[in-house]
């Protein structure tokens, strides 16, 4: 007689290859894979070409369409620190926050200069300002940060330990360097002459960024310009160097070389997770 002792592990294989694991893809614009997520896990939709299985309950796709991308006006709303990410679309920024600059004056000085002391890399959250990261593959929790840390220069994703902190104001994504007499840097974005650019270099400056506007979608970082129309204004690519661009194209289609399609999210636990 024929055993078929074998039968509940073969549909136990069967099961486990239709269904996606912990922060896997399960759903976008030409994904073929499985869309239900292993148990205890949702598949969260961030944009109508990338889901991802997190955990907790699945969450609807966003019924705004990104297709065109307007001009973001801030409002004064502080958002949620949930660990979830949000597929909202209502665009806001977090509460304002008054940053000070102390000078100092040199005895034979006739002028002002602000002083360069910078302390070191903060490990614990401070009030009123948020980690940023990517939450999928194959940057999955690289936070947002310099290097050297706290510096006027390239935005990178990196490592956990060294990340910065960050809030937007009034249209700016601001990277907070400590209390007064350090000052803070903004991030800003490349103005291209050929407006078609694939990818806008970013870097963080003393000065502020003169070319669109940052805002927060959910718990999404958003870029967007009048100049520029792009099907996601939360597209990002991570480029060689974990150097990060503003994709002025379409999510995950036609990934310029040697970089990575990213949706970076901001995240408020007191300390910056792996």
């Amino acid at each position: 007689m024929r055993s078929f002792s074998a039968l509940p592990f073969l549909v136990a294989a069967v099961a486990a290859q239709s269904t996606a694991g912990p922060y896997s893809q399960c759903g976008g614009t030409g994904f073929t894979g499985p869309s239900a997520c292993v148990s205890g896990y949702g598949c969260t939709t961030y944009n109508p070409y990338y889901a991802q299985c997190y955990p907790g309950a699945a969450t609807a796709a966003p019924s705004t369409s990104t297709s065109t991308a307007a001009a973001v006006t801030p409002t004064t709303t502080k958002p949620s620190t949930t660990l979830k990410p949000s597929t909202t679309l209502q665009t806001s920024t977090t509460k304002p926050i008054t940053i000070t600059t102390t000078t100092t004056t040199a005895a034979a000085a006739t002028s002002t200069s602000p002083t360069t002391t910078v302390p070191s890399t903060p490990t614990t959250l401070v009030a009123g300002w948020y980690w940023i990261r990517a939450v999928a593959s194959p940057n999955f929790h690289k936070y947002l940060q310099t290097s050297p840390v706290l510096s006027a220069s390239t935005a990178l994703l990196n490592d956990h330990t060294t990340a910065g902190q960050f809030n937007i104001i009034d249209g700016q994504l601001v990277y907070y360097r400590g209390p007064a007499p350090a000052s803070p840097l903004y991030l800003t974005v490349e103005n291209p002459t050929d407006k078609t650019q694939r990818k806008l270099a970013t870097k963080f400056s003393a000065a502020k960024n003169t070319y669109g506007v940052f805002a927060f979608q959910g718990d999404t970082l958003t870029w967007s310009v009048s100049d520029i129309t792009r099907p996601n204004v939360a597209a990002w690519l991570v480029c060689a160097g974990q150097e990060v661009f503003v994709n002025t194209g379409a999510y995950a289609y036609d990934t310029p070389a040697g970089c990575a399609d990213q949706t970076i999210h901001y995240y408020g636990g007191s300390t910056a997770d792996l």
